[in-house]
């Protein structure tokens, strides 16, 4: 374990805090970074987890995918979770907060708003960052691609119509270029680099060799990212912070709750951990490009909704981080329960 690896926590939080001093002390760098966009997709952010996703990538063969569809266990829960649970218990715990426990905090418009950004974000199952949780706790690389890539294809059907349903809103319009071109970006483009370099490097001690090399820079990928994302919203954290850490409640207890649920339902059922540990991560992470698109095309840039979204994302790191470390700590449990 590297020294990245080893005090990455540490690091994140000192990345958290830097990108906030930055966002706040360099708003003309920070406006820069933010207008290298296309279709709601941050161009300098989308690098950064390319080279996240690629060193994983590199370790998929693309033989195993054959044997990853004959382990349906870990594809059903996060299939069950990610479309038939996550989005509806979002919504309830939305209306929860902000309709009876925050009631007194804030107007009944901003918690309409707020509940609409959830909502968002509650419908759309993680793409890219996924890739970097699942190498963090050595998990099955052809299995993690088989999980985006089925949640992917169920989401350009399913997005839409249950944002739909909850919201009450029926001129749903799915941003097809940030859905399009997240997918070429984080799944299409680094599984093509990877199988190229497994061509290329050609044994097995090669390419281990190989992604021993480039793993660190998988995680100071992941320490950049932070700092970008919190230098984007430092001035929002510094001017809202009540409404942030109101926004953040819900967030923090339904992806500790979808974890919780997932990640049990695989262990009773005898899931290996390589399988287990993503399956269960995909649907406690956020699609948050396509949440935030939606979001500012539906209430406007300076909405609620969309600030709901970006909190989202503000949250999201350091609560895979907490995760992805009780995952590794609780592996020799799975071990065991599979061996008897």
């Amino acid at each position: 374990m590297n020294i990245f690896e080893r005090y990455l926590s540490l690091w994140i939080a000192l990345a958290m805090a830097g990108g906030v001093l930055i966002g706040s002390t360099a708003p003309s760098l920070v406006e820069a970074i933010a207008m290298a966009e296309v279709a709601s997709v941050n161009l300098v952010v989308a690098v950064l987890i390319w080279a996240m996703v690629y060193p994983m990538m590199v370790g998929v063969d693309p033989g195993s995918l054959r044997n990853a569809v004959k382990q349906p266990k870990g594809l059903a829960i996060t299939l069950l979770v990610n479309w038939l649970i996550k989005p509806f218990t979002m919504a309830g715990l939305g209306v929860l907060f902000f309709e009876v426990v925050f009631a007194d905090f804030i107007s009944p418009q901003d918690a309409q708003q707020y509940i609409a950004g959830l909502i968002l974000l509650g419908a759309a199952p993680c793409t890219a960052m996924v890739f970097v949780w699942s190498q963090l706790t050595r998990g099955d690389e052809g299995y993690t691609l088989l999980q985006v890539s089925v949640n992917d294809v169920v989401m350009v059907f399913a997005f839409a119509p249950i944002v739909a349903l909850l919201l009450g809103v029926t001129d749903i319009v799915v941003p097809w270029g940030t859905l399009l071109l997240s997918v070429v970006l984080f799944v299409a483009l680094p599984l093509a680099a990877g199988v190229w370099t497994r061509h290329l490097l050609g044994s097995e001690a090669r390419i281990e060799a190989f992604r021993e090399r480039i793993k660190p820079w998988s995680v100071v990928g992941l320490i950049a990212t932070v700092v970008i994302l919190f230098g984007l919203q430092g001035q929002v954290i510094l001017d809202r912070p009540q409404v942030i850490l109101l926004i953040a409640v819900p967030i923090l207890i339904q992806s500790y709750g979808i974890f919780a649920l997932a990640y049990a339902a695989a262990f009773i059922w005898r899931v290996p951990h390589k399988i287990a540990a993503p399956c269960a991560l995909i649907g406690t992470s956020n699609f948050f490009e396509l949440a935030v698109a939606v979001a500012i095309s539906l209430f406007g840039l300076n909405s609620g909704a969309a600030l709901a979204t970006v909190v989202g994302v503000l949250v999201e790191v350091p609560v895979m981080l907490s995760l992805v470390a009780f995952a590794n700590r609780t592996r020799g449990r799975f071990e065991r329960r599979n061996s008897t």
